[in-house]
């Protein structure tokens, strides 16, 4: 069992994807872009 199964947030590849859009676009305002980056560290990183 994983050691923050309950606590620990995790993004969706679908949801990283979307907010990484949101950080390129330059239409969105600055709170837009706040939530985005919070959203991305809270993907996992690939691992090879």
């Amino acid at each position: 069992m994983s050691k923050c199964s309950k606590t620990c947030k995790v993004t969706s590849t679908k949801a990283a994807s979307a907010a990484s859009k949101v950080l390129r676009d330059g239409r969105f305002s600055s709170t837009s872009k706040t939530a985005a980056g919070s959203a991305l560290s809270q993907k996992p990183s690939k691992k090879k």
